[in-house]
């Protein structure tokens, strides 16, 4: 179910109209991808920040250059009839396309306990190339070890951003959450206040964007492998 890169998009539906959207991204959008070779599973969130309205789903591939696909190509240039209409009309549009750079988990959490999280939490960085070693030195070494001593805090996966928009991202952090409380742990705290961290915080381009959200639904899984 857990590959090693990834789509990340996220789509918010029209107002009074959640119901269809959910029907349409559930039994067609996520459906026609998961017979795409390569493909390995779907699992879709809602955004957890105030007065949000917007849904995310994280697809798993084997490769990026799934995308590229002839089979993905067909999925995409040749939408029905619901589909153009559904994005014609939905806002809060992203897609990100990742290479997976790393994952750690609790020790015993196999990927799949992990990977089914009540709770997604996302922080991206755009790092100028020449801090990328410090910057990922920094996230490997000091920060994600320090992140799992606390135990609700089950997995920190990272990415390179290939290709993406509307932001001009270049990494990626998903942290897989047993419960919204972990961002309140102490140990995320100590996370945030080490030396090294502090250094880079006093860098202009340390500016991280953030977003949590909630499990929404079951995974789907692909059937074509």
């Amino acid at each position: 179910m857990q590959g090693t890169s990834i789509l990340f998009s996220e789509m918010t539906p029209p107002v009074g109209q959640e119901s269809r959207f959910h029907d349409w991204y559930n039994e067609e959008h996520i459906p026609l991808r998961m017979d795409v070779p390569g493909f390995l599973s779907a699992q879709r969130y809602r955004d957890l920040a105030d007065d949000a309205r917007g849904y995310l789903a994280v697809y798993e591939m084997t490769d990026p250059a799934v995308m590229a696909s002839s089979a993905y190509q067909v999925v995409k240039t040749q939408p029905s009839d619901t589909t153009r209409e559904m994005l014609s009309t939905v806002s809060g549009f992203t897609r990100y396309i990742g290479a997976e750079m790393g994952t750690r988990r609790q020790p015993g959490l196999s990927g799949a306990q992990a990977l089914d999280a009540a709770v997604l939490y996302a922080v991206w960085f755009e790092v100028p190339e020449s801090a990328l070693p410090d910057f990922d030195a920094w996230y490997d070494l000091d920060h994600v070890p320090l992140l799992l001593g606390c135990k609700d805090w089950l997995m920190v996966r990272r990415f390179h951003i290939l290709d993406g928009e509307p932001t001009k991202a270049n990494r990626l952090a998903l942290h897989y959450l047993a419960d919204r409380s972990a961002l309140e742990a102490p140990e995320r705290a100590a996370a945030r206040a080490t030396p090294w961290r502090k250094r880079l915080a006093a860098l202009p381009w340390f500016a991280g964007t953030y977003s949590v959200f909630e499990k929404h639904g079951p995974r789907q899984i692909g059937r074509l492998r």
